[in-house]
């Protein structure tokens, strides 16, 4: 007769103690803590790395050249502020320059606006023969390098007498294959069909539609794309550079350069220069800001 060991079994009794919710919730909670811990973190080194450049600029704007090259270097403000912007109303124009890019910026932000809202209009509400080639032929210019058109943009405008005035700077960029993909995603996806049927229905033509119907539905889209063709238009350097033969008719940016001198450059004047540039293009971006981030998110979502 063979005997039969008793076995323990590892199957836990219904009377005996189970798995505690409370631990399992402690735990998700130390896990999501962490997890927000990581991520405020990230974004507070984001938030330095961003607001650094910035914050270097104006101290640089208040400090000597010496004290810029200086070892270690300082990082506290110094009292050269009124001194290098007394220097750089006198070496340039910069009020002159202010004005120029001030009309430039805002002239080409609304021409931007009004024609690629038209052109994205008619491709997301209106049905035209050749429409889709159209379409990919004007995606496939964004594709070409900006530096390929200089020299034949420059001999256009040399062609046409327009070297040394500011329509050079206008009138070649008043409409774009950027601003025109992006309004159309936003007509697409932010204009009903019905509305458009409706405006037919009523007897108005495509002009008629598009400032009662088109526009009010792209105002987000307007303002987004308006503020950033400022915004590149201000900050335009090279073309500027190229087409602006006339001393009289600089811009800010090209009117700064000429504080780099040959042998000395006044690198707290420069500084100072740069930060007088940027604080105009901080109000509009306050202004516009809610538009601004908002529709880069929305522009995204809408196809």
């Amino acid at each position: 007769m063979t005997a039969t060991l008793p076995t323990l079994s590892t199957t836990p009794s219904a009377g005996g103690p189970g798995p505690n919710p409370l631990d399992d919730d402690r735990s998700a909670q130390r896990r999501g803590l962490v997890a927000r811990v990581v991520t405020h973190l990230c974004l507070l080194v984001g938030v330095l790395l961003s607001v650094f450049p910035f914050y270097w600029l104006v101290v640089m704007s208040t400090r000597t050249t010496a004290d810029i090259f200086g070892y270690p270097p300082k990082l506290t403000f110094g009292p050269e502020l009124l001194t290098n912007i007394q220097t750089v109303f006198s070496n340039v124009d910069l009020l002159g320059a202010l004005w120029n890019t001030f009309l430039v910026s805002a002239l080409s932000a609304v021409l931007v606006m009004l024609f690629d809202s038209l052109a994205a209009f008619a491709f997301a509400k209106y049905d035209f023969p050749g429409k889709n080639v159209l379409f990919v032929l004007l995606l496939a210019t964004m594709l070409v390098p900006g530096s390929l058109s200089l020299v034949p943009s420059f001999v256009l405008m040399s062609e046409i007498g327009w070297v040394g005035g500011l329509q050079a700077l206008i009138i070649p960029g008043a409409a774009n294959a950027f601003g025109i993909f992006l309004l159309r995603q936003f007509a697409g996806g932010s204009i009903p069909d019905e509305l458009i049927d409706s405006a037919r229905i009523d007897g108005a033509g495509f002009f008629r539609t598009w400032w009662s119907v088109g526009v009010p539905m792209l105002r987000g889209g307007l303002a987004f794309l308006g503020i950033f063709t400022f915004i590149t238009a201000w900050n335009d350097y090279v073309w500027p550079l190229i087409v602006l033969v006339d001393p009289q008719r600089q811009t800010l940016q090209t009117a700064l350069a000429q504080l780099n001198l040959a042998f000395a450059t006044d690198y707290g004047a420069v500084m100072a220069g740069a930060l007088m540039s940027v604080v105009p293009l901080i109000g509009v971006f306050i202004i516009g800001a809610r538009h601004f981030i908002a529709n880069i998110a929305a522009g995204a979502l809408k196809g």
